[in-house]
């Protein structure tokens, strides 16, 4: 394009003057045919430049194996990705390669930009529908036990409402990812009518090439029960559910930091739920209300709620080894003696696991553990084994576990008692607690040691009742008797009577 002056000068002396093309052209240095193109042209409208594609013979066969590995390392952390020096490195002695690193360094620089404009501009706009939700786990420090700690939350959010709930768990298993979102519901009181979700694995088995979902099988009876659609992103595209991700950072900032201490996490979630529903009294960012009245037309959308509540357990059946454990996420739960080397059906929600009989009734309980290689030992199914063995006892973590005075009891037992006593403990503890058990043990023991039959005795009277006894007092009340005194003057008054 030649310069503003000089295109004006050709069309004035091309048009006003009537000057020939080839005497403008020797006058201005130009060719004859841009004379003419200038002084006939009508359309000087801005056009956008083409692009020029310029051949690349050396760099033109690699560029397809570079932007696989561009690709490839977009989807890691960025620690992890390749140099542009390290690829050119990877073309030449894989590829015979000829060209040089700035080749390879530029051409690399450019293409990571425009994969990762692509990733941005595929977020489309999508309008928010009262009674819809969004998922997602978070992550924020702790303080447990003086030490600091990183536990998942998670957030269901409105993107309608702006509103949200949020609970922390112990991780982001299965169990946990339906348990909050069934405590949201139950709170709630609805169900939102579709929730949009990550492809997070405790929902998400498989995505399939034709972009299906294959669904766990306890997220899929999840959404049969409560009967809410439910909403997948594509892969690698969390941005569309853009709501739930702003509105996990926003709960992190506002709630959850500085690391909160926490001593049991149900007692925290149950804060929770007053601080998420305070914050509904601020506006919305850009509806001219406040996000508590959006919420109302939000719950105004939603299903409701089943008759009955998911019972958000899987059930596994495994084998114990010879002591009796069974391991489940690495971690190790006792069961009986009685299912040493056998399978056992095990029910396992996000805070218990428990041991049940071919009858699905409860042998033992555990608390879930969370961690690896850890075990939790319930000492009461194998206390009849270790009655037939009872100077196993003090070699064992039961006993450390036993309170002072049932120590100091075995201590003084006789080899015929041992065995009976623990006996009665494996009895007493499958309902009961140490605490009845200790005060019977403590009674029974005022007058001297006790025999396990006394200890029985005392137990059985306190929880029925019948350990303290009160004075009884009548409904009636009783006539006034006279003082009873002590010697023969009440003969002496018979006496007077006769004689009068």
């Amino acid at each position: 394009m030649l310069a503003v002056a000089e295109i004006n000068y050709i069309r004035h002396e091309v048009n006003n003057k009537d000057c020939g093309y080839s005497s403008v052209a020797k006058r201005t240095g130009r060719d004859p045919r841009t004379i003419k193109k200038y002084a006939e042209m009508e359309d000087f409208n801005q056009k956008p430049k083409k692009r020029q594609n310029r051949a690349a013979p050396v760099l033109g066969p690699v560029k397809v194996i570079l932007d696989e590995w561009i690709k490839e390392d977009l989807k890691k952390k960025k620690k992890f990705r390749r140099t542009a020096k390290r690829m050119w490195e990877q073309l030449k002695n894989y590829h015979d390669f000829k060209g040089s690193d700035r080749t390879v360094r530029d051409y690399v620089s450019g293409r990571k930009k425009e994969f990762l404009n692509e990733a941005d501009e595929a977020a489309l706009p999508l309008e928010a529908i009262s009674g819809t939700a969004q998922v997602d786990f978070g992550e924020a420090p702790f303080i447990y036990g003086g030490a600091e700690i990183v536990l998942p939350y998670l957030v269901v959010s409105f993107p309608f409402s702006n509103a949200f709930y949020f609970q922390v768990f112990p991780s982001q298993n299965k169990e946990c990812f339906l348990e909050g979102m069934k405590r949201v519901f139950h709170h709630m009181g609805g169900v939102p009518k579709a929730i949009r979700f990550d492809n997070l694995s405790p929902a998400v088995k498989k995505v399939l090439p034709n972009g299906e979902r294959q669904l766990t099988e306890e997220f899929q009876n999840f959404v049969l029960h409560y009967g809410f659609e439910c909403e997948f992103c594509n892969p690698n595209s969390g941005n569309e559910k853009g709501h739930v991700e702003a509105m996990v950072k926003y709960v992190r900032n506002n709630y959850l930091l500085p690391g909160l201490h926490v001593i049991e996490l149900d007692e925290l979630n149950k804060d929770l739920w007053e601080k998420a529903e305070k914050d509904r009294n601020r506006k919305h960012y850009q509806k001219e209300w406040a996000i508590s009245e959006l919420f109302e037309e939000d719950k105004a959308a939603f299903l409701l709620l089943p008759a009955k509540e998911y019972e958000c357990v899987r059930y596994e059946t495994l084998k114990a080894d010879k002591y009796g454990y069974i391991k489940v996420d690495l971690n190790l739960y006792s069961t009986s003696p009685r299912y040493a080397l056998s399978k056992v059906l095990v029910k396992i929600s996000y805070n218990t696991v428990e041991i049940l009989n071919d009858d699905h009734q409860l042998v033992v309980s555990h608390s879930r553990l969370y961690g690896q290689y850890r075990k939790s030992m319930k000492w009461q199914p194998y206390l009849n084994l270790m009655a037939k063995r009872p100077t196993a006892l003090k070699y064992t973590n039961f006993y450390d576990q036993l309170p002072e005075e049932w120590k100091l009891y075995f201590e003084s037992c006789t080899v015929p008692e041992k065995p009976e006593a623990l006996k009665l403990l494996s009895v007493i503890l499958k309902d009961h607690d140490f605490s009845v058990i200790t005060k019977a043990l403590i009674i029974a023991s005022e007058h001297g040691h006790p025999s396990v039959d006394a200890i029985k005795q005392v137990f059985y009277q306190l929880i029925n009742g019948r350990g303290i006894r009160n004075d009884i007092k009548p409904k009636v009340p009783l006539p006034e008797l006279p003082e009873a005194t002590r010697g023969l003057g009440h003969y002496d008054q018979l006496h007077k009577g006769v004689d009068a």
